[in-house]
């Protein structure tokens, strides 16, 4: 694979957004997808991409570890998974305009809706299973099919109103399980990943780690109040972003 310098530095800028994304800033992977699908072509970079979230998700998990909450997991996990196996099936033949328009559609007016909830002021967290069931789902298909599952599990995890901490380590555990699942798929199945992408990764690594570094210290000065009006605001430009990618 011949790569650019250009391919290099684009890359290697997604990898710092990916460490600080995986630190706790949430709702800016369709950045590190699109520099990513620049620098290596679309398909060619989704299989690429996972071992480097693997690495930001071992991270979150050790550091956050104490703030996650496993009920928020299993409720969410089953769906996610049986929406990744979705994703196996369709992803070699769906149309990408299909996708990304239905993707942003759904992804706007969910927050839209929690925009609605918000200036209510109410307190109440949605409880039907078909909720949780559809979010799971959408996020399982989208993380398979083009690593954006960030935006369906923000929107789930903020109407659970869960804080800031609790979000960002339930999310973590959430998503290195995933991540996990999704790796044999893209070996043996869409064969995306080789030693070739491997090798580098492990070039990639310094920027994930310079990115964790300035993540974690972003986090810390966020306020509470803010953050969820944040991710909501991140989440509603990359479903935007979605469409021109």
């Amino acid at each position: 694979m011949e790569i650019t310098t250009t391919s290099w530095i684009l890359a290697f800028f997604a990898s710092v957004i990916l460490g600080i994304s995986k630190a706790g800033l949430k709702g800016i992977a369709i950045i590190i997808v699109t520099l990513m699908a620049l620098a290596f072509g679309a398909r060619e970079s989704t299989g690429l991409i996972v071992p480097l979230l693997l690495v930001g998700d071992i991270f979150a998990v050790i550091y956050y570890n104490r703030h996650a909450q496993w009920k928020y997991i299993l409720r969410f996990l089953p769906w996610m998974i049986s929406g990744l196996l979705i994703g196996v099936l369709i992803g070699k033949n769906l149309p990408e305009k299909t996708f990304k328009i239905g993707m942003s559609g759904i992804i706007l007016a969910s927050v839209l809706l929690m925009y609605w909830w918000d200036l209510r002021k109410s307190k109440s967290v949605p409880s039907h299973w078909a909720f949780g069931g559809f979010m799971g789902v959408m996020a399982g298909i989208t993380t398979m099919i083009g690593n954006l599952a960030g935006a369906f599990s923000n929107i789930y995890f903020l109407a659970m109103r869960l804080p800031k901490n609790v979000f960002i380590g339930t999310a973590a555990w959430l998503f290195l399980i995933v991540n996990a699942i999704k790796l044999p798929f893209h070996i043996f199945v869409w064969k995306t990943i080789s030693w070739e992408t491997l090798v580098i990764d492990l070039k990639l690594l310094p920027g994930i780690i310079l990115g964790l570094f300035i993540g974690v210290r972003l986090v810390k000065i966020i306020r509470e109040s803010f953050y969820r009006k944040l991710i909501l605001i991140l989440t509603a430009i990359g479903a935007i972003l979605i469409l021109f990618r």
